[in-house]
């Protein structure tokens, strides 16, 4: 009961036969196969080589505010970025 015969197959084409007739089984089948053609052609664009792609222009590197325990003894750190009531001498 468990595994699915050949007959339980005929039977549900049988059906669906039936209920979508064969002009839309045929077109469903067709889209799909279009379907299957355009992603395949999107892959082949995909592969080619990389030199052949445009280089991305090169990124601007990231600027950071050095962290208080990082700076070295006479650099100044803007007031925002202490801790409140905290107040360093420039």
């Amino acid at each position: 009961m468990g595994s699915m015969s050949i007959w339980h197959w005929v039977i549900v084409a049988v059906i669906v036969m039936l209920l979508f007739g064969r002009g839309k089984v045929s077109d469903l089948m067709g889209d799909v196969a279009k379907g299957i053609k355009a992603f395949k052609k999107g892959m082949a664009e995909d592969e080619t080589p990389p030199a052949a792609q445009a280089a991305p222009p090169p990124a601007e590197p990231v600027r950071t505010i050095p962290h208080a325990a990082e700076t070295s003894p006479g650099t100044a750190i803007p007031a925002s970025h202490l801790p409140s009531g905290e107040r360093k001498p420039v």
